[in-house]
């Protein structure tokens, strides 16, 4: 059964809607911050999981919108960013990025430190390591597609790269909320919005009243705003596709997002420095976060879960301990270095969605963490530039080298 354009934008719509329902009702869901795609999500690739083993039913999504609406999302956070600020955060950023340096090292030791012990190929346990846990599956992919050739000729590379990641997705959207939960209420901690510049409120999204009562009113949010925000999102989004497609196979190839974030800072700040236009943040951060939600319902739902459920005992003991891994390092490790404070709980947020999967959900994480508890501009800035373009660069440098340690030494 294959869903056109408008039935799979219901069906995302619906996701949603189921994810919103049960977290309102079961004090669980609410209590750990799980983000309502997750919950959404994974209860409708479930029913479509056990449709097609049951009953042999395959239903086939519309994912055409899938891309445009995660590029949307990113243009949004490069929209939100400029150039001072990132200027003030550019210690945080370095740190951050230590952080996660140290992750991926430590995904790799324990992958194939578990696979030595269980006496498995090496190469499972770096598939499952940062390959997949870090890098995502596209990373996890691509490197499948070297593993299955010679001189490594593991054939069942692809499978395993697709369950972890698929895997690593669902637990990164799971363990976040919890993560952040606890470390809040074991600091008491809560955001700092008078102290900080960075959260007070801007004079564009208000403007004056007259009435002596009312000194100020929020700006609102109108048809001629949000096509203003619109063309605001579209420009990064068509500029960064065609730079894709342009240094496609070069030594410059990103992924199509990061050019999205990046034209989006570009823009945000030449329109700001030649003082052409005021980039409505709220308005933008709106269109942003429901590109994201209806993104990461579509992910979700269409994740095939005959992959976990085929996964060997090997391969799942790895990912099980990958998680715990990013649970500690994320409590007691991210949280400490980026400094113990609110701003410092949400990047550890951030760092479990990432850390084991994808980008998206770590900004959902961050989302929710944040709709939740207050604000943390910082972490809606750093988060995207170290998991989005940073990681994927060490990644590969680190992949390399315990590449040469399991040719030469195991």
């Amino acid at each position: 059964m294959e869903l056109n354009f408008y039935a799979t934008l219901v069906c995302m719509v619906v996701v949603l809607l189921i994810g919103r329902f049960i977290i309102k009702r079961l004090a669980f869901f609410h209590k750990y911050n799980i983000p309502e795609p997750v919950v959404g999500g994974i209860i409708a690739a479930i029913v479509l999981f056990i449709l097609n083993a049951k009953f042999n039913i395959q239903i086939k999504f519309d994912e055409s919108m899938k891309d445009p609406l995660m590029f949307a999302f990113f243009t949004s956070i490069g929209l939100s960013a400029d150039f001072a600020s990132l200027k003030k955060q550019g210690k945080i950023l370095v740190t951050f990025l230590f952080c996660v340096t140290i992750l991926l090292f430590a995904q790799n030791i324990l992958g194939i430190l578990l696979s030595q012990v269980m006496g498995v190929n090496p190469l499972l346990g770096l598939l499952g390591g940062s390959i997949t846990m870090s890098g995502g599956h596209g990373t996890g992919v691509a490197w499948a597609d070297v593993f299955i050739k010679e001189p490594y000729l593991f054939s069942p590379a692809k499978e395993f790269a697709l369950a972890s990641a698929t895997f690593g997705l669902i637990m990164g959207g799971i363990i976040g909320g919890p993560v952040a939960r606890y470390l809040i209420e074991k600091n008491n901690l809560k955001p700092n919005i008078i102290e900080n510049k960075d959260y007070e409120i801007k004079d564009d999204d208000y403007e004056d009243e007259s009435f002596f009562e009312m000194p100020k009113k929020q700006k609102l949010i109108t048809s001629d705003t949000f096509i203003e925000s619109l063309a605001l999102i579209a420009i990064p989004l068509l500029i960064g596709t065609q730079i894709t497609k342009i240094l496609k196979d070069s030594a410059f190839t990103l992924p199509t997002f990061v050019w999205c974030l990046f034209i989006g800072v570009l823009l945000r700040n030449i329109l700001q420095g030649l003082k052409v236009h005021k980039v409505f943040d709220r308005e933008v951060s709106v269109i942003g976060n429901v590109s994201l939600s209806l993104f990461l319902a579509l992910a979700l739902m269409t994740i095939n879960l005959s992959q976990l459920a085929t996964l060997a005992v090997p391969i799942l003991v790895i990912l099980i301990a990958q998680v715990a891994l990013m649970i500690l390092f994320a409590a007691f490790i991210t949280f400490k270095i980026m400094g113990k404070n609110y701003d410092a709980v949400v990047l550890s947020a951030g760092h479990c969605g990432f850390g084991l999967g994808a980008m998206p959900t770590a900004m959902v994480n961050i989302q929710t963490i944040t709709n939740h508890y207050g604000p943390s501009h910082l972490a809606f800035v750093v988060v995207p530039l170290v998991g989005a373009f940073f990681i994927d660069l060490i990644n590969a440098l680190v992949i390399q080298g315990f590449l040469y340690f399991i040719r030469f030494f195991i």
